[in-house]
């Protein structure tokens, strides 16, 4: 993916990345997973952004340049993917909560410790893990390198035309949980499934 995809506002890109590919081809491995299910993050009028207080050294990257990760942990054990958007220095950027595992399986069953394979990549953490993503990847650049994004189709098929997005309430927040700026395709099997549910649309 172009750098110009990633400077849409903050909400379009979380709807535009849904169908789109995480591959990770580090290590001589290839891992890759369509996203599912996103989070949007804004630098106004969101209290639970890490950038609503402004810029530090933990959320640095999230002030970059649209198109990098941002990878943060949270409790001291969980990493968490997001892709900044926006502009540089606005402090925006999506939250990548759940993927349908593609390539790689194996080796992401041997980094989740033999999870049900629908478990995999079921939420921010479980994916990192499964990707093999840390705080070492905060920072790097997701239009070039071993880390990237690419559309859906090719060998990894594309989603459905028919497929519907959802958005509604983010989840595992305590500020500013109500706003809807969680995406997720409708029914599938793969996204967190938790929180909110019955307030969708």
């Amino acid at each position: 993916m172009g750098r110009t995809f990633f400077r849409q506002p903050t909400e379009v890109l979380a709807r535009e990345l849904i169908g789109c590919v995480l591959l990770s081809r580090e290590g001589g491995v290839a891992i890759a997973g369509r996203i599912v299910e996103t989070e949007a993050y804004l630098s106004e009028g969101d209290a639970a952004s890490h950038s609503h207080r402004g810029r530090t050294a933990r959320n640095a990257s999230m002030f970059g340049e649209p198109g990098l990760a941002y990878v943060y942990l949270i409790y001291g054990m969980h990493h968490c993917l997001n892709v900044v958007s926006a502009k540089s220095g606005v402090g925006e950027a999506v939250l990548i909560r759940s993927l349908q595992p593609l390539e790689g399986l194996d080796l992401m069953r041997e980094r989740r410790g033999g999870v049900r394979d629908r478990e995999l990549c079921r939420g921010p953490g479980k994916l990192a893990q499964a990707f093999g993503l840390t705080l070492e990847h905060d920072g790097l650049d997701l239009c070039r390198g071993p880390l990237g994004l690419w559309p859906g189709g090719g060998r990894w098929g594309a989603l459905s035309e028919a497929v519907d997005i959802d958005a509604g309430p983010r989840v595992g927040i305590r500020k500013a949980a109500e706003l809807p700026l969680r995406y997720r395709v409708r029914g599938s099997e793969w996204t967190s499934g938790s929180g909110g549910a019955g307030r969708f649309r």
